[in-house]
């Protein structure tokens, strides 16, 4: 029973080590320039072995994504379950995720530039984690129109409009270009986070 139990896990076991190294290369030298081979060599198979777990390097590709923007979600979770009025939530909430974002840029250039890629080519996982950060949105604008901060008919496209006017913040290349350009994000992200709270019908 003991022997049983321990081979369905190696299956999961392996897949894991197979991310681990996948990420570690990914970081270092980046995704486009690790192949499936490279995993393979460092783990001691064959890149074969490697397709049993994944069918594409694409697929792993995805993977590693999904790690890199589930700290983005555990942010935005974390001040979605705090106590504070929802105006100071999603204040707080977007800072956050455009801090996360503009440090990634600075620390993590690779890890930046597999987000900023998976943008523009519309991974899945960023479709994903886009739609699950907006529904966290929308709940801290229910939780507002609910406390007399908000006003609006509509919490989920009101969420939608605030993804929409955010893009400048979130998105990893617009980022990029503002910090080339020596442009003060900071006090744009301020100016738009008061004009979200103004549409929003927050009173001064």
């Amino acid at each position: 029973m003991k022997q049983a139990t321990r081979t369905r896990t190696d299956p999961e076991e392996t897949r894991c080590r197979i991310l681990e190294v996948a990420e570690g290369f990914f970081r270092s030298i980046g995704y486009q320039k690790t192949s499936v081979a490279d995993i393979a060599a460092e783990l001691g198979m064959s890149p074969a072995n490697i397709y049993r777990f994944f069918p594409s390097k694409g697929a792993i590709n995805e993977c590693i994504c999904g790690r890199i923007v589930e700290e983005v979600a555990e942010i935005a979770f974390s001040i979605a379950r705090s106590n504070a009025p929802a105006p100071e939530k999603l204040t707080r909430l977007l800072t956050a995720i455009h801090e996360h974002h503009k440090a990634t840029l600075i620390k993590e250039k690779r890890a930046h530039d597999m987000v900023a890629a998976a943008m523009q080519e519309n991974w899945s996982i960023i479709k994903a984690h886009i739609e699950r950060v907006t529904t966290i949105v929308e709940g801290i604008i229910r939780e507002g129109v609910d406390a007399g901060d908000f006003h609006t008919d509509d919490p989920a496209e009101a969420a939608r409009c605030v993804k929409t006017a955010f893009v400048p913040f979130f998105h990893p290349l617009l980022i990029e270009h503002c910090i080339q350009h020596d442009e003060d994000t900071e006090e744009g992200l301020r100016e738009q986070l008061r004009f979200i709270l103004k549409a929003l019908g927050k009173r001064e």
